[in-house]
C-alpha cells in the first residue's frame, strides 16, 4: 500500500513531538491516523526507534491480535517521518473525561486491563503505558441514566476491544535504559529514585491505570518528586529502607524521606491521600472499595500486588493475566491461556511427527 497519495482531513491531537491527523489514502481510499512528526533529529530518531518495534510487534503478530496497534506505512516527507495507523477510537481516558470522569463498570475494567503480556513476551518495556495511550478500536455508546451517582447520563461503551499506541520510548531489554522514563503519575519508585528499571515499571504502571478507571480519579495526582513519594508513602506506607539507602537521590536524610507533613504539601497529602490496604493485609479499605463483592476484592487484591515497592516482589504479567481477578474473562479473550494451547499442541504435533 503506497500512503505517499494522502490527504489530511483532520487532526485528531497534538504534542510535542508534532501531531496526529486523520487522513484518507487517495488510492485505496483507506482512512488512517497519519502521525507527523516534526523535523526535530530527536524527534526523527525516535520515530525511527518506534518503527523499528512496531515492525518487530507486527512480524511476531501480524493479525494484531494481542492488543498493539497496528503499523501500516510510514515514510519521510521532507524531514518529518510519518507513519500511518490503523484508524481507531478514543482513548480510555478521553472517554472517561467525556463521561464527566465517571468511572467504568468493573467488568469494562477487568477487560481493559488485561492488556501488554505479549510486549513482556517480546522482552520489551513499554515505559510509557496510561490511560491516553490505551486505544478503543470503536469507542461508540449507549447512554443510560445513572440514578446513584451524580443522577446524570452516563455514557457505556459498546465494545472494550483496545489497543496499545505510542511505542516512541520502548525498550527492548537488551537496549540502553533511559534514567527517567513514563509520564509522571504512572512512574514507578524505583525509576523516581533512579535504581534502574526493567519490564516491572510497565506492571506498576498498570496498577495506577486500573485504579483509575475504577474510581474515575488518578492515584497519583502531582507534579514533584517529592510529594509523589510522599502521597506512596501515605498511600501504599513506608519506603522500604533499602531502596531509599540505595538511591543517589536528594529526597531522603538517614534512610527516611525527608517530607514535612505540617507544609501545605504535606497539608494536601493527607487530605487527599488515603491508605489503601490495611497494615499487613492485601485488603482495600472501604473509602475506595465500591462494593463488598469478591470482584472489587480481588481487583484490589491485584492492584495492591501490582503497587509492591520492590521490582522484584511486583507481581510478573504473566502471573497478572493468571489472577483470579480475570477469571470472569471470558475464555475468547484470555490471550495468554490461547498461546499455551497453542504452543501445547504444537509440541504435541512435532512429539508425534518424530515418532
Amino acid at each position: 500500500m503506497n500512503f505517499f497519495q494522502i490527504k489530511s482531513i483532520a487532526t485528531l491531537g497534538e504534542g510535542t513531538f508534532g501531531k496526529v491527523a486523520k487522513a484518507v489514502d487517495l488510492c485505496s481510499e483507506l482512512t488512517v491516523a497519519l502521525k507527523i512528526i516534526k523535523n526535530v533529529e530527536k524527534y526523527r530518531e525516535a520515530a525511527k526507534l518506534e518503527i523499528n518495534v512496531l515492525k518487530k510487534l507486527a512480524d511476531a503478530d501480524p493479525d494484531s491480535k494481542h492488543l498493539c496497534v497496528k503499523m501500516l506505512d510510514w515514510f519521510d516527507y521532507h524531514g518529518h517521518m510519518c507513519i500511518a495507523f490503523e484508524m481507531l477510537g478514543l482513548s480510555v481516558f478521553d472517554f472517561l473525561k467525556d463521561n464527566n470522569y465517571q468511572p467504568y463498570p468493573i467488568d469494562q475494567v477487568r477487560h481493559i486491563g488485561y492488556s501488554v503480556k505479549f510486549v513482556h513476551d517480546n522482552h520489551l518495556s513499554h515505559t510509557d503505558l496510561k490511560p491516553e495511550n490505551i486505544l478503543f478500536v470503536n469507542s461508540d455508546y449507549d447512554i443510560s441514566y445513572n440514578p446513584k451517582k451524580q443522577k446524570r447520563d452516563m455514557r457505556r461503551v459498546r465494545n472494550t476491544d483496545i489497543r496499545l499506541i505510542d511505542f516512541g520510548s520502548a525498550t527492548f531489554d537488551h537496549e540502553h535504559h533511559s534514567t527517567i522514563v513514563s509520564t509522571r503519575h504512572y512512574r514507578a519508585p524505583e525509576v523516581i529514585l533512579e535504581l534502574g528499571w526493567n519490564q516491572p515499571c510497565d506492571v506498576w504502571s498498570i496498577g495506577c491505570i486500573l485504579f483509575e478507571l475504577y474510581l474515575g480519579i488518578t492515584l497519583f495526582q502531582t507534579h514533584d518528586n517529592r510529594e509523589h513519594l510522599a502521597m506512596m508513602e501515605r498511600i501504599l506506607g513506608p519506603l522500604p529502607y533499602r531502596m531509599c539507602r540505595k538511591s543517589k537521590t536528594k529526597y531522603f536524610y538517614h534512610g527516611r524521606l525527608d517530607w514535612d507533613e505540617k507544609s501545605s504539601s504535606g497539608r494536601y497529602v493527607k487530605e487527599n491521600c488515603k491508605p489503601l490496604r490495611q497494615l499487613m493485609k492485601r485488603i482495600a479499605l472501604q473509602r475506595y472499595m465500591m462494593s463488598d463483592d469478591e470482584d472489587h476484592q480481588q481487583l484490589f487484591d491485584l492492584i495492591s500486588q501490582m503497587l509492591q515497592y520492590e521490582p522484584s516482589q511486583r507481581i510478573s504479567l504473566d502471573d497478572a493475566m493468571s489472577h483470579s481477578f480475570f477469571s470472569k474473562l471470558p475464555n475468547s479473550l484470555k490471550l495468554h491461556e490461547l498461546d499455551k494451547r497453542k504452543e501445547i499442541e504444537n509440541r504435541e504435533r512435532s512429539h508425534s511427527l518424530s515418532r
